[in-house]
């Protein structure tokens, strides 16, 4: 759209923004230019984190499941961007990691995160899985809430696409290994109230 300057405005006799009636016009017609431009800007973001929380796991889940967004701020509410069935939730990539690390959780699982984003308990009575075919982000495999690597915390510096399994029994995971190194599925954050299975998966890619 081109805006032309129009040398009657700045005419005292001629202005035609002085009336009340005629500013309110002009500001009127400046939210209805501006406002299909923000709302298309609105939904772009949503699609986008749609697709990005779609990513993280098989369509037979990712396609039907409801799609949360992360909180706007710590302990705050996470927005339905799309309705679902209520046995799957998917969430976007996390804004705050730098790694690409959408999710898809069942019922149990999204349980487990609440509790472990809330440094609260966990309370898991029945299996539960959880997709994150993208990978992740680095974190150690022996502390839930480290920030980096230290000597004794076995920090992975590379997200690997992985399944996620909960037990409602600890002592079931005794027998496994807990190495991510080695070539199959361990056990993350043993002795922690948030142990749980990590499975290796061969990175996902969404038809578009």
């Amino acid at each position: 759209m081109e805006i032309r300057y129009d040398a009657a405005f700045s005419q005292p006799e001629t202005n035609q923004l002085r009336s009340p009636m005629n500013r309110l016009l002009f500001f009127a017609l400046c939210a209805l230019l501006l406002a299909p431009v923000s709302l298309a800007q609105a939904f772009s973001d949503d699609d986008a984190k749609i697709r990005s929380a779609m990513s993280a796991a098989p369509h037979f889940i990712s396609g039907s499941a409801t799609i949360l967004d992360w909180p706007a701020e710590e302990g705050g509410e996470m927005a339905v961007l799309r309705e679902g069935r209520d046995d799957w939730t998917c969430l976007p990539d996390m804004p705050a990691t730098p790694g690409n690390d959408p999710m898809c959780l069942d019922q149990p699982w999204l349980a487990w995160a609440q509790a472990w984003m809330s440094h609260g308990e966990v309370n898991t009575t029945q299996m539960g899985f959880g997709y994150m075919l993208q990978g992740g982000t680095a974190e150690s495999n022996t502390d839930p809430y480290a920030q980096g690597a230290t000597m004794d915390n076995e920090w992975m510096t590379e997200g690997v696409p992985h399944l996620m399994i909960i037990v409602s029994d600890a002592d079931m995971l005794a027998g496994l290994p807990s190495d991510p190194d080695n070539g199959g599925p361990w056990v993350m954050w043993r002795d922690t109230p948030y142990v749980h299975i990590m499975a290796p998966m061969p990175l996902y890619e969404p038809n578009e």
